[in-house]
């Protein structure tokens, strides 16, 4: 590969890392637990942004099961931005002849 497309390809990387840093910026997921009695929204950094509780859920005082819902909540909210950030990563590398079946550590 002649110096001219490795100058050009490593521009294209910087693009794809701020157009994927604006998409985390952007990204907002929500899941809940416990048929919908606690919800999470979280970010694309994953930081929780709101955390919903359903006030039927206090009549109960089950402090172990409400710990545990907001744990489950949380995890999948998780898991549901790392898969979207991973869509997102597959669409914008799939642009790009080579780079698609690329294993880059760190990189979902």
């Amino acid at each position: 590969m002649d110096f001219k497309a490795m100058q050009q390809m490593l521009v294209t990387f910087r693009q794809m890392q701020e157009q994927m840093q604006h998409r985390m910026d952007d990204l907002r997921v929500e899941a809940s637990a416990g048929g919908g009695m606690v919800t999470v929204k979280m970010n694309g950094q994953k930081q929780v942004l709101e955390v919903r509780i359903e006030p039927d859920i206090f009549a109960g005082k089950d402090q172990e099961m409400l710990q545990d819902l907001i744990a489950a909540a949380v995890n999948d909210a998780g898991r549901r931005v790392d898969e979207a950030l991973a869509d997102q990563m597959k669409t914008m590398t799939g642009s790009i002849p080579g780079i698609s079946g690329l294993k880059i550590p760190g990189l979902f």
